[in-house]
């Protein structure tokens, strides 16, 4: 596929998307939406884990491995600083560096674009007339896809490993029951943190706030990371009537059907649609500038049917689950295309967690 060169990089193309770019100071109010009804699920969420956890009325079933203690706080603030802190200000370093060298931003562009772009118009067309489009989609994605990619590559071995030393039906939800607690914290951080201009705002937000998503960048990863917790919870109840269905022998094959599937295709379609692809499939989403490439759609699909297909052999399963791996792989790249931009993390995990049912369903 042609791609063109970075000199070249769409300059006629970013001044016709500048000239035709909506007032972007209107923009706030649909961050402002986002944000309110953040804080009313997370907080209706956070009520109803404290109440389970507290009272144990649901006999452990969906909250019951969860342990407000000392080493589950020390656990989570270690987390939280290694993950959003430290992580998050070397990618947002080497985003700033890439912007100001690669890109050419001027300090006071850098100063704009690492804000939270809440408290002043943010004129996008005035960055795509004067710099490379596709330059900045590319530092936007390496920002981005390189703060994620190591810690969803840690978080699925230790998965995988939790599941080779217990196999049992009981896994499938308390492994996720885990991750509750991490989700209520690094949920209501991400609010608490969303008009920051300072230090820990930058850590949190300044390597995934896209360029391209304009003034609702911070408002995309909010929606991301709350609808993100909220798979966390839907899981919890199908988890167990997965584990109803399949044999424990499975449950590694299984979560990356779910999950690893979706982690890859997702991330490889921003890759390579950034890398190689022509930004020509208009969709719609939260962002000032809704694109995808056909390129980026093809390596979706691909990268699901290699993960699913590697997982399908390396267990030795049964013929039914190739059939598994073409519809799982159809489903992540039919929702990855055609849901809402900044919906997509939590419309792919969860039709593969409910494909996943439905086979168990029919074949086990």
């Amino acid at each position: 596929m042609e791609t063109p060169s970075v000199d070249a990089a769409l300059a006629a193309p970013a001044e016709s998307l500048a000239a035709s770019q909506p007032p972007t100071f209107a923009r706030p109010r649909t961050a402002v939406r986002i944000f309110r009804g953040a804080v009313l699920y997370t907080g209706a969420f956070t009520l109803i884990w404290l109440f389970f956890v507290i009272t144990r009325r649901d006999g452990g079933l969906l909250f019951g491995a969860t342990r407000i203690d000392l080493q589950s706080i020390v656990r989570v603030v270690i987390g939280f600083l290694f993950t959003t802190v430290l992580w998050g200000l070397i990618w947002w370093g080497l985003r700033w560096l890439l912007l100001r060298k690669v890109a050419g931003f001027s300090r006071r562009e850098l100063k704009d674009v690492f804000s939270s772009r809440m408290n002043r118009p943010f004129d996008l067309s005035s960055f795509l007339a004067s710099h490379s489009e596709r330059r900045i989609r590319i530092i936007d994605m390496i920002g981005r896809r390189g703060r994620f990619i190591a810690i969803q590559i840690a978080a699925y071995l230790y998965i995988v490993t939790r599941i080779a030393q217990e196999p049992t039906p009981k896994f499938l939800t308390m492994g996720l029951q885990e991750g509750l607690l991490d989700a209520v914290v690094f949920s209501w951080a991400g609010i608490a943190l969303f008009y920051s201009d300072g230090f820990f705002g930058r850590a949190f937000y300044g390597a995934q706030s896209r360029l391209m998503d304009g003034s609702l960048a911070r408002a995309n990863c909010l929606l991301i990371g709350t609808l993100w917790n909220a798979f966390k919870f839907v899981m919890v109840p199908i988890g167990i009537q997965l584990a109803l269905h399949f044999p424990p022998s499975t449950y590694a094959a299984l979560f990356a059907f779910i999950w690893l599937s979706y982690v890859v295709s997702d991330g490889l379609s921003e890759i390579v649609g950034s890398l190689f692809g022509k930004q020509k499939l208009r969709v719609w989403g939260i962002g000032d500038v809704n694109r995808k490439s056909v390129a980026g759609t093809w390596a979706c699909f691909l990268g699901s049917l290699g993960v699913c297909l590697w997982m399908v052999s390396r267990y030795h399963l049964p013929l039914p689950w190739y059939g598994l791996a073409l519809v799982v792989s159809v489903s992540n790249t039919a929702f990855e295309l055609f849901s809402p931009r900044g919906t997509d993390d939590f419309t792919m995990a969860t039709a593969n967690a409910l494909l996943c049912w439905g086979f168990g369903a029919l074949v086990y």
